[in-house]
């Protein structure tokens, strides 16, 4: 196993502590390492104390760390699965019309109801019958290949953008409008840990199942008759890693709304450091999203007196690293 592929949980461990330790009322590294031994009985701590570290990072701070780590790794995962099942290194989670319908879902969800749990159910919903209705639109065609799947998720795409627009024209311009836009942005601020664990088992599960697909996608990648002829499902293979794609990018946005580049960026960056094979590449982007996200959160909660959107500190990190990795991505991927 490549040694880079090692370190990186070692990276991640490292990178929670640090986020777990940053923010308004700073804490070391150590106190973090502290709080946690004496929850289990391994060091002593006064009960003020304790109670203090607890509110600040089991309450406020973990959640969005642990619900970070799970998009980034999700989102990462599924570009790299799109990427190796389209063969294409521009192929990003939303290929198949996943986040526009994701973001559709909850806009409506804001328009007719507000509350959190309708808002979040109506994106996973909306973001799965997008999917479909990208891969109906393909099978119009006769048999859905990767082109006309492709075609399908743009209209589909294209079909729930325009829906959203309906619904941001008709929402109330004070309230209904302002929290539609600012969900769209993106944000981990509305996040409690109840949320997290109710997402955490499909989330884990779906990057389980494209990690798992490595080596039946590194077969696929040298071609469609090829990969049947080392037993590989081909047909089955493909719709079960987009299945699992759009199941953990709708997910995502239900939780914490639009984040883009994670899916798109981090693939490359994890392709130049250990190589285009998926059974190796899957799982370093799985990690590697999980550090950028975390890392891109703190950024958002703390580099300004208000919380910024973490969709645009994506953004904004995430359009100079792709230029900077192109043309190296452009030979690995060759």
């Amino acid at each position: 196993m490549s040694t880079r592929l090692l370190l990186l949980p070692i990276a991640l461990v490292a990178v929670v502590l640090i986020a777990l330790s940053v923010g308004r009322y700073p804490l070391a590294p150590t106190d973090v390492v502290t709080f946690f031994c004496a929850r289990v009985g391994l060091a002593e701590l006064a009960p003020e104390r304790l109670d203090l570290l607890h509110n600040l990072i089991v309450e406020i701070r973990l959640p969005r760390v642990l619900a970070a780590g799970l998009i980034g790794a999700a989102l990462a995962t599924s570009g790299a699965s799109f990427q190796a099942v389209f063969r294409n290194p521009l192929v990003s989670p939303g290929i198949l019309g996943v986040l526009g319908g994701a973001g559709f879902g909850a806009a409506l969800g804001i328009l007719v109801s507000g509350n959190l749990l309708v808002v979040q159910a109506s994106a996973f919903l909306m973001g799965i019958v997008a999917v479909g209705v990208g891969v109906v639109i393909a099978n119009l065609f006769g048999s859905a290949s990767m082109v006309t799947l492709v075609l399908g998720g743009m209209i589909s795409g294209a079909l729930f953008t325009s829906a959203l627009s309906i619904v941001k024209y008709v929402a109330d311009p004070y309230e209904q409008l302002p929290a539609i836009v600012y969900w769209l942005m993106g944000s981990l601020g509305g996040v409690e840990l109840r949320h997290v664990e109710s997402a955490a088992g499909p989330i884990l599960a779906a990057v389980a199942a494209m990690t798992l697909a490595g080596r039946a996608l590194d077969a696929l990648s040298m071609g469609d008759d090829e990969a049947r002829s080392l037993g590989v499902p081909v047909e089955a293979t493909r719709y079960g890693v987009i299945a699992a794609a759009t199941l953990a990018s709708s997910l995502c946005v239900s939780l914490a709304g639009m984040i883009g580049w994670v899916g798109l960026v981090v693939p490359h960056v994890a392709r130049l450091a250990i190589g285009p094979t998926n059974s190796r590449l899957l799982p370093a982007s799985a990690m590697l999203g999980a550090i950028f996200l975390i890392v891109a959160d703190c950024v958002a909660r703390n580099i300004a007196h208000a919380e910024i959107p973490i969709g645009v500190v994506t953004e904004l990190l995430g359009v100079p690293a792709f230029v900077l990795v192109l043309g190296r991505a452009r030979r690995a991927w060759l």
